[in-house]
């Protein structure tokens, strides 16, 4: 008797019962909605927050013990004249003016706002006399600023144009908000690019209307549902903000192709004469039963983030988690009810005068991806010698990669928080931007102290990026030392700034850039132990669904040969500039630290997706035929299409967020398109049969002492061609 749990029996219950499961998963929609709506907002943020004790934490505690806050935010409103200086009357007025108005959002909002064309607080004027500031520092932390900056950045752009006044605000909020809003842009662009792209693919698979709208409807399905779990695992802690577009593309990557799987092979055996029903349960038994160890290998894969101590990472695993699982859910109930209701209406909408019959069919005949494999076939090791080798000379540059963060410099020219940047960067220095902070702990007045404090700013005398330390927050309890960091807080200057000034005291440093010190040797410390905890729990999850050694070494080898050649063509493009102009990306020193982490935790687990569809088509035949040649020529000839198609439609969905104007994003979906591109070609056309073939029966093979593990069978129960089939 088949276990209530297997993918043919829910696929047989859902279909069995189809309005009741619809009206569940349309209940779970409409309070997804809801949900979503109340809470979503309330939970993303644009912090990034250590889950241990690096040095900048610490500093940020002991400032907090101090002073009663974690950190200063200090934006600064820069303002220049279209015409005179600031000797005159107007400006001058103006400028006075706007300060009055900023003081004016009180406490709740600012805790300070220096005196206009006062050097000694901050606000000076430049050597020409047409540009000035006015620091304006935050009340709260980053958080509660990130918040309240809008406020700030109102009261400034009322005055753009008074009195020939231009008007910019630089600061870590304003920096994070105009961030955020560019980020929603970009998703909206990446949707508005990959959901079209997909829908004319899967028409061109399916050549019906119906039946390529299932997995766009599944998709959003689990996006929506997805984006609802998040706001309530949310109400434990925040979340980053790059959650949203981490559930968009992989909800609608993975949800689109596994619904593609599963209706291709419901048709297939619907063609092969099976009556509705029982294609549904044979589809459950054979394509669904792969979408979820397919789904399980990508959450076992993005479980390896789950333990990096940083936010940033933990908000994108538990987003893609969430999202898979859920696509994976609703693959199994809500689309064979769909199905069910819709029997072979799915067929409508045929699109034969555009579609050609030939592209339409589910078929294993002579067409581009049977003559490949059959080359493949007969020169295996040409084969496996030709496409390893260029995938290898993909990888070299790698080797070479410098990974770091971009900094404002990276940010889209027009965001006026960079433009204020350059021009304090330019007129003045951004060292009240981002300073450095130590925590004076007891009277500063102190012996103790004082000789620290008179310590530390005689080594930063004549530093060519340090200024000169001042004291804040003065009490009998502490202060906090602010040393000034004229540089972007990403850059290499700085960074090697706030390393010699850690090696310079005893007292731990924090500050943005020490943040970014400590955050970049997370992400590399913590590469190799997510790389060997993703290769083990893949290795078992696919030795388990296959009872093969051989399969999931084989598996594991391929992945890294893809995810190492798009390493090396992201590094290639994004950081060496070779035809980034040509791609409309933005060439930049650095590739971003989280995106080595996050592309191989995504990518092993996509390439895995794939590779399990693959695998158990051919399993699936070499146990109806025992004929190893013949089983990977039609497992590969019959799935080809669909994995290519399946391939077009993720790399439609991950170069449309590669469009955006965030660098980020644009080195996050290029290296992830390209890996995916590159597997469902390279690897699983030419790479996969060429050592299968040469493996021979060996591909199967278990050790006598693995007897004891479970028959999964991820193929499904092997099952006679009806006798009515075509």
């Amino acid at each position: 008797m088949r276990s209530i749990l297997s993918p043919a029996a829910w696929a047989r219950r859902s279909a069995a019962h189809p309005w009741r499961v619809i009206g569940a998963w349309g209940a779970a929609f409409l309070v997804a909605l809801v949900v979503m709506g109340a809470l979503l907002s309330g939970v993303l943020t644009s912090d990034t927050t250590f889950t241990r004790n690096p040095e900048s934490k610490r500093a940020l505690n002991a400032i907090e013990q101090q002073v009663g806050a974690r950190d200063a935010v200090v934006e600064q409103v820069v303002l220049q004249t279209g015409s005179g200086t600031f000797q005159d009357p107007a400006p001058r007025a103006a400028v006075q003016s706007l300060a009055s108005n900023l003081r004016a959002l009180g406490p709740a909002i600012v805790t300070s706002v220096g005196t206009p064309f006062v050097a000694a607080q901050g606000a000076p004027i430049s050597k020409d006399g047409r540009t000035t500031v006015i620091p304006v520092t935050m009340t709260g932390d980053i958080g509660t600023a990130n918040d309240n900056v809008h406020r700030v950045l109102d009261a400034a752009n009322a005055y753009e144009g008074r009195a020939g006044l231009t008007v910019h605000v630089a600061g870590q909020a304003s920096i994070n908000h105009d961030v955020n809003k560019t980020a929603s842009k970009d998703l909206e662009k990446g949707e508005a690019f990959g959901i079209p792209i997909a829908l004319i693919i899967l028409l061109l698979v399916f050549g019906a209307l119906v039946s390529a709208l299932l997995p766009v409807i599944l998709a959003i399905v689990a996006i929506v549902v997805a984006l609802a779990l998040t706001s309530l695992v949310g109400q434990i802690g925040d979340l980053s903000f790059f959650v949203t577009n981490m559930i968009t593309m992989m909800g609608l990557a993975v949800g689109i192709d596994y619904a593609l799987f599963i209706v291709s092979r419901y048709r297939e055996e619907r063609s092969g004469g099976r009556e509705k029903l029982a294609a549904i349960e044979r589809a459950g038994d054979t394509a669904s039963r792969a979408v979820f160890f397919s789904g399980l290998t990508v959450i076992v894969a993005l479980i390896g983030l789950l333990i990096v101590p940083m936010s940033v990472f933990i908000s994108l695993a538990v987003g893609a988690i969430l999202v898979v699982a859920s696509a994976v859910l609703a693959a199994q109930t809500l689309l064979p009810a769909m199905l069910s209701v819709l029997g072979d209406r799915i067929e409508a909408g045929r699109l034969s005068r555009l579609v050609p019959k030939r592209v339409r069919r589910e078929r294993t005949g002579p067409g581009f991806w049977p003559r490949v494999v059959g080359g493949v076939m007969r020169r295996p090791w040409l084969s496996l010698i030709s496409a390893g080798g260029l995938l290898v000379i993909a990888a070299v540059p790698y080797f070479g990669i410098n990974t770091g963060a971009s900094g404002v410099e990276s940010l889209p020219p027009n965001l006026q928080s960079r433009q204020g940047f350059e021009i304090l960067q330019k007129e003045f220095s951004v060292g009240g931007i981002a300073p450095a902070r130590i925590p004076i702990v007891g009277d500063p007045s102190g012996a103790e102290n004082r000789a620290e404090i008179q310590r530390i700013t005689r080594d930063v005398a004549g530093d060519p990026v340090l200024g000169t330390p001042h004291l804040t927050n003065v009490s009998t309890r502490g202060a906090v030392l602010e040393v000034p960091v004229n540089a972007d807080a990403t850059s290499n200057a700085a960074q090697d700034a706030v390393k010699r000034l850690r090696a310079d005291t005893s007292l731990p440093v924090g500050g943005q850039t020490s943040e970014n010190l400590d955050y970049f040797a997370v992400a590399n410390d913590y590469l190799p132990i997510v790389v060997v905890l993703v290769l083990a729990l893949s290795f078992l999850v696919l030795l388990l669904a296959f009872r093969s050694i051989v399969v999931p070494l084989v598996a594991i080898a391929m992945n890294l040969l893809s995810v190492g050649a798009a390493f090396g063509i992201l590094t290639l493009v994004s950081q060496d500039g070779v035809g980034a102009s040509i791609l409309g990306f933005q060439q930049v020193d650095t590739v971003e630290a989280w995106i080595p982490l996050f592309l191989f935790s995504v990518l092993f687990g996509l390439s895995m997706d794939y590779h399990v569809f693959l695998i158990s088509r051919i399993r699936e035949r070499y146990r109806r035929t025992g004929d190893n040649v013949d089983a990977i020529t039609w497992g590969i000839s019959s799935s080809a299409r669909l994995i290519t198609g399946a391939a077009l439609i993720m790399v439609a969905v991950f170069f449309g967020f590669a469009s955006g104007d965030l660098v980020m994003f644009q080195q996050m979906g290029f290296g992830l398109g390209v890996a995916v591109l590159l597997d469902a070609t390279l690897v699983r056309g030419v790479l996969v049969p060429a050592t299968m073939r040469l493996l021979g029966d060996w591909n199967w093979y278990l050790p006598k002492s693995l007897n004891w593990l479970p028959h999964l069978s991820v193929e499904g129960e092997a099952a006679p061609v009806p006798a009515t089939a075509a």
